[in-house]
């Protein structure tokens, strides 16, 4: 299946200052997903964000933080029922990205899948502490059925034909 930006909402998850530093590459990650929902802006697609335990882990990075129309607090692992409050209710293909691959972002993925979203996560925009669990969470998302995608073709499926009003700012953007 292809991604739609008129049927997307971006989920950005927990990019928070006290796990971050934790995170194999976590620089690299929020400059990845920074680009992602600058993207996302760029094509008017909704952005949320979600913190962990805001008061225990801080909340979202700055850079993160301005990306999203709105952002949710959850002590729950699995966001996908706080998500559902949303405006993600009005689209049903749902991109994600964030932290921890093996935690926040599997337990997400599978709970909207369950509930009937098509579920698509940016490899190259998920962290981990370890290697092998972001690995093993990658692995089993695509056995369960979600779609691993890059940067790269969230960008081009959204664009959908070099003809788009914003194609020179996405490729900007993405170089």
């Amino acid at each position: 299946m292809m991604m739609d930006a008129d049927n997307a909402t971006l989920v950005m998850i927990d990019y928070q200052p006290r796990l971050l530093p934790a995170i194999h590459h976590g620089q690299k990650l929020v400059a990845r997903s920074v680009t992602l929902g600058r993207l996302a802006a760029l094509l008017d697609v909704p952005v949320i964000g979600t913190e962990q335990s805001p008061d225990k882990l801080g909340e979202n990075v700055p850079s993160i933080k301005r990306l999203c129309t709105e952002t949710l607090a959850k002590s729950r692992f699995d966001a996908s029922k706080t998500l559902t409050a949303t405006a993600l209710a009005e689209r049903r293909q749902v991109v994600l990205c964030g932290c921890e691959a093996h935690v926040c972002v599997l337990q997400t993925a599978l709970g909207l899948q369950r509930l009937g979203f098509e579920v698509f996560v940016v490899e190259d925009a998920v962290g981990a502490r370890r290697r092998a669990d972001k690995a093993a969470a990658l692995a089993r998302m695509s056995q369960a059925g979600v779609t691993l995608v890059t940067l790269e073709m969230v960008a081009f499926e959204w664009l959908g034909d070099a003809g788009h009003p914003r194609f020179k700012d996405v490729q900007a953007l993405i170089k």
